[in-house]
């Protein structure tokens, strides 16, 4: 119920036909643009602290700028990247020229071949402008000029940092995408002079020895010296000036990408859906970027796959299908729905069975759709039970049997609605709070005060801020019988490293409820044996780390921690009882059988440095709670 930043999203159009074909197939060279403008914000979800574009003109003539880009900050980042272009077409030419393809392909910003789009979510916790991507690495040499941006977090960053300092390089910054840009900047490099050696035994001198370049760079040579050193989960997309262009995913399959490809266009996005809108096209038109794999264009718009790196595993992160992609793609929604459904039996469990007296709703918006599948569970499993209870009857029913019979239903709710926007120009705690108490309102007389059970599902439950401060109590003004909040995924347990903004322990409620049991049961010893365990796994080779901190969970149930977190929760105030009821592994699995990536809920993370880096902010977080 608290909102989580995560995963970034990205954007790349290459076009196949020059500017004057899309003004006449489709009434304007801007095509590209608008196509750009329309899966960024249809992947708005995904990022909303940033944004910015980049283009390319593939035919600049010397003296002509040719690599081109535009960023902003802020939720309304993505209108006011693409408002600023489009007002300085207006400004600077005229509505004949704006509409002339040719004079827009020679004149004009962003009227290129080649585009990319990135919408941000910080995970660093890093922000302003130069933060947004894409970046660039500008050189005289058009092939040398890079412009990157991508969905990644890299958890080795020491590493790379030395390696760039081992190589000359003095890094203006410690952050992942400046490593990246300067490590790929340094690679390309490499490449370019490898074709120049060529080139001159080939006898070719000056400007040939340049156009020979253009032709025959290879970014695959780019990308299999740059990427095996990178630990994390990433998509990375990238373009130079002379116009090659480059997706690549992690050997992982941790982040993922989609691509589509047809007479006009190459496009690649961070979730399908965004596609499919934005060309029209059907899901199985759309296809997914395979783990270690790029995507690569040439400059003459010629797409190929190489498979960069060996796959090391399959671990496509779950929290994707669970709360991060939109809900419109054809397979998210039905694993959704699923993850509602799993839950029949440990939800009737809670409801003591009484499915005659509960109601179902969800908060928020994004559970939605597990709460149709939780319902659609319910309404089966109420349908049995009416063939049971009328073949139960010794006699032939009466019309009046059947009607009772027949006449059960599952009761579905709008329970809550989102009121308003917290404002923080209140800055005192208090006030803060209770103003927090009153971000969701309630729909009165929805349910039966004191007889209905009031099942409420969301699709994670990280801290437990929301439900403490507003939720629960705003549920409790209904006067239910009990309130039986539904986790759709499992408990989070673990720190993600590879996109999601949850990076420490303390984040977690289930953490603080172990940790409060641990105290309560005399274990306490367990924590400081965690502690020294999680010491002397950060000495160990990579290849031999274990995660240690799975030993605070060892001692207890899933049940157990679940009751301990309602005591953590539940308002002073509160007259209702609670429940909270969480998700399977098992039931994950099941309902999301291609996404096994599960590490914040099982502390198995797919990369060495994941599981070192969980050891690492075990001790972090011990020794500034209890070495002061």
């Amino acid at each position: 119920m608290e909102p989580l930043n995560h995963d970034c999203g990205i954007v790349m159009i290459r076009l196949l036909k020059p500017l004057s074909y899309y003004q006449q197939k489709y009434g304007t060279w801007q095509y590209p643009m608008h196509k750009l403008y329309l899966m960024m914000e249809k992947q708005k979800n995904r990022g909303q602290e940033g944004a910015g574009i980049a283009c390319v003109k593939m035919h600049a003539e010397p003296g002509e700028e040719y690599m081109f880009r535009e960023r902003a900050l802020g939720s309304s980042a993505i209108p006011e990247v693409f408002n600023t272009t489009y007002k300085g077409y207006a400004k600077n030419y005229t509505r004949e020229q704006i509409n002339d393809p040719d004079f827009a392909a020679v004149n004009m910003p962003f009227a290129g071949e080649l585009y990319m789009g990135h919408l941000r979510y910080s995970t660093t916790g890093k922000s302003g402008i130069a933060y947004v991507h894409p970046f660039l690495r500008r050189n005289n040499w058009k092939a040398k000029n890079l412009a990157l941006c991508g969905n990644f977090s890299m958890i080795n960053n020491e590493e790379v940092y030395n390696e760039l300092l081992e190589k000359g390089q003095h890094p203006r910054r410690f952050a992942d995408s400046y490593f990246l840009l300067e490590h790929m900047g340094h690679r390309l490099d490499r490449e370019v002079e490898r074709v120049f050696g060529i080139a001159e035994l080939m006898g070719k001198k000056n400007r040939e020895i340049t156009e020979y370049i253009e032709e025959n760079l290879d970014m695959a040579n780019v990308l299999r010296t740059a990427c095996p050193i990178w630990d994390g989960g990433y998509v990375i997309e990238g373009v130079t000036g002379s116009g090659e262009a480059f997706a690549i995913r992690d050997p992982w399959g941790v982040r993922t990408a989609f691509w589509y490809k047809n007479e006009d266009v190459i496009v690649v996005a961070s979730e399908r859906p965004a596609i499919q809108t934005a060309m029209d096209v059907e899901a199985d038109e759309v296809h997914e970027l395979l783990p270690g794999q790029a995507l690569l264009i040439n400059r003459h718009g010629e797409m190929r796959f190489e498979q960069i790196m060996e796959q090391k595993g399959f671990a496509p992160c779950s929290f994707e299908r669970i709360y991060t992609s939109r809900g419109n793609d054809c397979d998210i929604y039905q694993e959704r729905k699923k993850l509602g459904k799993m839950l029949l039996q440990p939800v009737l469990k809670a409801i003591n069975n009484d499915v005659e007296n509960a109601v179902f709703s969800f908060i928020p918006n994004t559970a939605e759709v597990a709460s149709y599948g939780l319902v659609e569970g319910f309404e089966e499993y109420l349908n049995e039970l009416k063939i049971q209870r009328i073949a139960a009857l010794d006699h032939k029913p009466t019309d009046e049997e059947l009607h009772q019979i027949l006449g059960q239903r599952i009761r579905s709710e709008k329970v809550a609605i989102k009121d308003i926007k917290l404002r923080t120009f209140i800055t005192e705690g208090a006030s803060r709070d209770d103003l927090a108490s009153h971000v969701y309102d309630i729909t009165y007389g929805s349910i039966v005060p004191g007889k209905d059970y009031l099942v409420v599902i969301d699709d994670s439950i990280v801290r437990g801020t929301t439900l403490k401060q507003s939720i629960l109590s705003i549920l409790d003004r209904l006067n239910p019988k009990k309130i039986v909040i539904v986790s759709s995924s499992p408990q989070i347990r673990y720190p993600d490293f590879y996109g999601i903004d949850m990076e420490t322990m303390d984040h977690f409620i289930a953490f603080k409820a172990a940790m409060e049991l641990l105290q309560e049961r005399g274990m306490w010893h367990k924590v400081i044996d965690t502690y020294n365990a999680c010491k002397e796994q950060l000495t160990l080779p990579l290849d031999q780390v274990e995660n240690k901190v799975k030993d605070i969970y060892e001692p207890f149930t899933d049940e157990e921690i679940s009751a301990k977190i309602v005591e953590l929760l539940r308002p002073k105030t509160l007259k209702s009882e609670v429940e909270i009821v969480f998700q399977p592994i098992e039931g994950l699995h099941k309902a999301c059988p291609n996404h096994p990536g599960d590490w914040y809920f099982t502390g198995d993370y797919p990369t060495p440095h994941g599981t070192k880096r969980v050891n690492q902010v075990f001790v972090e977080y011990y020794e500034q709670k209890y070495n002061k």
